[in-house]
Formats: C-alpha cells, structure tokens, sequence
C-alpha cells in the first residue's frame, strides 16, 4: 500500500526524533564505559610488557 508524498505524518517523524534523542545519554554512557575499559587494558599491557622486559634484562 502506497501513500502520497502530500499524506506526511509529523507524529510520526517527532516520535522518531524522540527515540534518537532519548538514546543519546545511554550512548554516551556505553561509550564512556567502553573508554574505561581501553585504558585499564592499555595500562595493563604497559606493565606486562615492562615485566617481561624487565626479567629479560634482570
């Protein structure tokens, strides 16, 4: 079934801008956790890796 492009719903277009804006701070959360978890994983390879230098050299 087709509609006419004159035929718009703008309740539908403002629900849509809702559900995007209303997803935006749990995005920015995921994200912020996601960088948390980078760090914590790059500080541990750093210390690794100097372990193990460190015993090579020792």
């Amino acid at each position: 079934m087709t509609t006419p492009d004159n035929n718009y719903d703008p309740a539908g277009s403002t629900q849509m801008f809702r559900a995007f804006v209303d997803e935006e701070p749990a995005q920015a959360q995921a994200a912020g956790g996601n960088k948390t978890g980078l760090i914590v994983g790059v500080i541990a390879a750093v210390v690794v890796i100097a372990a193990v230098v460190w015993f090579a050299v020792a």
